[in-house]
């Protein structure tokens, strides 16, 4: 099997390493050679984090190049728009539809790009952008976005519902464990 790429960007604190292991875990359970990176950029919260995972027969580094990426999970739109050169020809983006102003807009140095995901798609992208906030509110915490990105992105690749379920179970902790499978449900809704 050729080597598949898959970035998740965002802004620090909004759990992309917990994403990151949670594919990493569905992606071990099937077999597959995996290489995850280490989050990449200022984690702290408010600063732009992308993390790479490597997955196929044999993976030498977890590290995405530009044009390569087969998905593209971003918990932060304008992240989509920042990491779009990543994604190869016919991958996909699934974004939340959340907008974090970033520094220089917070300072008044810039202005929040307008309609991000129709500039996206009227370039052909295929997007699937999703309110991940608002279904991880309703889930019980805002704080699950992530896993409701992980519901969505359940749906674009080809593995079992309870490969995916296994994955929860051993990512999460115990007392997490009912909210975020209710996150990643609503996601998996929203998919379709």
């Amino acid at each position: 099997m050729e080597t598949k790429s898959i970035m998740i960007v965002g802004v620090g604190g909004q759990g992309s390493l917990l994403a990151s292991r949670i594919i990493g875990n569905v992606l071990l359970s099937q077999g597959y050679d995996v290489k995850l990176s280490e989050v990449h950029g200022m984690s702290q919260r408010g600063g732009s984090v992308v993390t790479y995972v490597k997955y196929g027969d044999k993976v030498y580094s977890p590290v995405v190049q530009k044009g390569e990426a087969d998905i593209i999970i971003s918990f932060e739109q304008l992240e989509a728009a920042r990491y779009v050169e990543f994604l190869k020809k016919g991958g996909h983006i699934v974004t939340s539809t959340q907008s974090i102003d970033p520094m220089p807009v917070i300072t008044g140095a810039a202005v929040y790009p307008e309609d991000i995901i129709g500039k996206l798609t009227a370039k052909g992208i295929d997007v699937t952008a999703v309110d991940a906030l608002t279904l991880a509110e309703q889930a019980g915490t805002s704080k699950a976005s992530n896993v409701v990105l992980m519901g969505v992105v359940s749906k674009k690749m080809d593995f079992d519902e309870s490969v995916w379920q296994s994955a929860l179970e051993a990512c999460v902790p115990a007392k997490f464990l009912e909210l975020n499978k209710k996150a990643f449900a609503l996601g998996a809704q929203a998919a379709v």
